[in-house]
């Protein structure tokens, strides 16, 4: 049985695509540093869940040890500037090393659209230049470059999806429930679009990348979007309209000037938990989230993008 390691399989897409690996016939193990983390995923058959900081390269290493292939979702949409190179940089510098050690023959990496691994530096957020340096790091190591003597590289395939809506997704359940508190949403980053692409695509993608079904050469990057863009604006109000708040209208949205939408995202930054926007989410929107046409997409992979509405619609309604 093939044996496969995936860091972030308890996240939002991780559970997708750990269900899609088990269904696929592969030997399943996801790191987390809680065992309770991974309730939800622990009891798919063939699965392993095993508790690791996958931070600590020693015991990364150790644990890769074995395995055919690697997918790793692993990332944060939030912090400080060395919580992005610590997550998005050197980790994967850290996972790369592993797969060069052990021999790992495949690796499925998430980035996101809009980044650059050329010209990270040029990009306007942290995330984003992050993102692209990590992929930086990755396609040096896939291709052998810089790699001690002996290892070969390893097949790499890097998703760039836009922004990913599911029944759990955080994204469009969040502006459903502030449209349950507030009678008008005022919106930061009104404008920017978005080209919303579902989990399910997503998890299907990782899992015939690893198939062999793409017929680009390795490393490839691949553009993963739905079939329709949208700005930010009409994805809050379909939010609100799908879950049938204000008669099935929505709440009306606002769009903020600039300067006020920057502090609205820095006052959203320091509020406690898990911010909804931050000023560096403000600062990535500068860049439109959409397919750039120039790197192949789902269709390359035989997957037929599934449309927003009528999936939002089915989590949605009744929130």
């Amino acid at each position: 049985m093939k044996k496969i390691f995936v860091l972030g399989g308890t996240g939002f897409v991780g559970a997708h695509v750990c269900e899609k690996l088990v269904r696929d016939g592969w030997a399943v193990t996801v790191p987390t540093r809680r065992r309770a983390n991974a309730n939800h995923i622990k009891l798919l058959p063939g699965l392993t869940v095993l508790e690791l900081d996958v931070h600590n390269e020693a015991a990364l290493n150790q644990a890769v040890a074995g395995q055919d292939a690697l997918v790793n979702l692993v990332a944060i949409l939030h912090g400080t500037q060395a919580a992005f190179e610590r997550t998005h940089v050197a980790l994967p510098r850290k996972i790369a090393k592993a797969c060069l050690a052990n021999g790992v023959k495949h690796m499925v990496h998430l980035s996101a659209l809009g980044t650059d691994a050329l010209q990270p530096q040029k990009l306007p957020s942290m995330y984003l230049r992050s993102k692209g340096e990590g992929e930086a790091v990755l396609i040096q190591a896939a291709t052998g470059a810089g790699a001690d003597a002996g290892c070969a590289g390893f097949d790499l395939s890097i998703l760039r999806p836009s922004v990913i809506f599911g029944a759990e997704d955080k994204f469009l359940n969040v502006f459903a429930k502030l449209q349950k508190i507030f009678p008008v949403m005022p919106l930061a980053g009104a404008d920017a679009q978005f080209q919303p692409v579902w989990v399910e695509d997503v998890a299907t993608a990782a899992v015939r990348c690893l198939d062999g079904a793409s017929e680009a050469a390795s490393p490839r990057t691949i553009e993963l979007v739905g079939p329709e863009v949208f700005t930010l604006k009409q994805l809050v109000q379909l939010s609100g309209q799908l879950a049938g708040l204000g008669g099935g209208f929505g709440r009306p949205v606002l769009g903020l000037p600039d300067w006020a939408a920057r502090l609205q995202a820095k006052l959203m930054g320091l509020a406690p938990g898990e911010p909804v926007m931050s000023t560096d989410n403000l600062d990535s929107m500068k860049v439109p989230n959409v397919a750039s046409g120039k790197l192949p997409g789902l269709e390359s992979l035989g997957i037929t993008a599934s449309a927003l509405q009528p999936i939002a619609q089915g989590y949605l309604q009744g929130r």
